[in-house]
C-alpha cells in the first residue's frame, strides 16, 4: 500500500521559476521612482508648477479662444472660420 511518503518529490519546472523570477521583476522594477521624502519640499514650491498662476493662464486662453473662435486647445490646427 503507498502512502504520501512514497510519491516522488515533485520539482518545479524551469519555465515556472523563469517566469516568477521575471514578474517579480518587473514588479519590483518601479519602485525606485519617484521623489524621495525630502525632495517633495522643493517640488511643492509654486516655481516648481507647470502652471505658476492659473488665474492668468486662464484670463489669457479665454481671450484667446473668443478672438479665435475656437475652442479645444492650442494645440489644434486651424480656427474657427473653418480653414485651416
Amino acid at each position: 500500500m503507498k502512502t504520501s511518503r512514497d510519491r516522488p518529490e515533485r520539482r518545479p519546472s524551469p519555465w515556472g521559476v523563469f517566469a516568477l523570477c521575471g514578474a517579480l521583476a518587473l514588479l519590483s522594477g518601479c519602485s525606485g521612482f519617484g521623489p524621495k521624502a525630502w525632495d517633495r519640499d522643493l517640488l511643492a514650491k509654486r516655481s516648481m508648477q507647470l502652471n505658476t498662476h492659473p488665474h492668468i493662464t486662464a484670463a489669457h486662453e479665454h481671450i484667446y479662444f473668443s478672438k479665435e473662435g475656437s475652442s479645444g486647445g492650442r494645440t489644434y490646427d486651424g480656427g474657427g472660420c473653418g480653414c485651416n
